[in-house]
């Protein structure tokens, strides 16, 4: 049961996730290309449709603590890749896009490759539970690829600006879910006092707001098509490995399902290039609407 739980709040994550970004990007394209940092944010605040998008993010962050707390984190996060495949049910219902049959056909592969990877993987949780010692490497590792990323960021091309941030993005909520899922343990056991008085609690929301200062700029300096999916494929693999790392969690690695597993992740991967280059772009979506 708790399986299925996990599962079913890890999809809806990725359909909160699918709203909230596709109405963040049409927020952020909108304002002055010279914006930046704290002038962004300024600007953003004050934009209807960028604040629509914080209440999809805060249904994701709510579902995405209930999928962690019931499974493991290489189980809920490679679910949020379907964050494409529901953007396009978005699109379709919301918008009234006419999608080309490519596009479809990318979210079929991608959602069979999907299923076949936690199928070969077959992640399983552990009763280990992290101390305060052993998130020192791995959050120490992130921050200083996000710290190099970023640095990367500041110049060349849109498209490369954008996959810097997007990279750093995908690293930092990878780590953020560890510490969604040590908050949740800690709210579950202790009632919301023990939260208060806990770390996760302030480490998740340290890290919530560096990821989100850099997922906006991504979205700002470069187009979707090349933030999302890097934030979307990275996302996942961060996670398993910090799952495996921090949480014991297990994966199943004899030499038939590791291929089928590479494999596989491969596919999803092509799939979610294919899906960002066969669909209209969403800001002049919404901004038609």
């Amino acid at each position: 049961m708790d399986g299925v739980l996990a599962i079913v709040f890890a999809l809806a994550t990725a359909l909160s996730n699918a709203f909230a970004i596709a109405a963040q990007h049409a927020a952020s394209v909108s304002g002055d290309p010279a914006h930046r940092g704290w002038t962004l944010l300024t600007y953003l605040m004050r934009h209807p449709l960028w604040l629509l998008g914080w209440l999809g993010m805060g249904a994701s962050l709510a579902c995405q603590a209930i999928a962690l707390h019931y499974g493991p984190l290489s189980l809920v996060q490679p679910i949020l890749v379907g964050e494409l495949v529901l953007a396009l049910v978005l699109r379709k219902l919301w918008l009234n896009q006419d999608l080309r049959t490519a596009a479809w056909v990318s979210a079929t592969v991608t959602t069979v490759a999907l299923i076949s990877f936690l199928i070969a993987t077959n992640p399983r949780a552990s009763t280990w539970t992290p101390t305060v010692r052993d998130w020192i490497w791995p959050s120490a590792a992130v921050a200083l690829l996000v710290v190099i990323a970023s640095v990367t960021a500041r110049r060349g091309t849109p498209a490369r600006r954008a996959g810097a941030y997007a990279g750093a993005t995908a690293l930092l909520w990878a780590l953020e879910a560890t510490f969604i899922k040590a908050t949740a343990a800690v709210l579950v056991a202790g009632g919301v006092s023990t939260m208060l008085a806990r770390w996760p609690l302030y480490a998740l929301i340290g890290c919530g707001v560096v990821g989100l200062l850099t997922e906006q700029a991504a979205l700002h300096v470069g187009p979707l098509k090349i933030s999302q999916p890097i934030i979307v494929i990275v996302d996942p693999l961060a996670s398993i490995l910090l799952g495996v790392t921090l949480y014991h969690e297990r994966l199943v690695t004899s030499p038939l399902t590791s291929a089928v597993a590479v494999i596989s992740f491969v596919i999803v991967a092509v799939g979610v290039l294919a899906m960002t280059r066969t669909v209209p772009d969403t800001a002049h979506a919404l901004h038609r609407r």
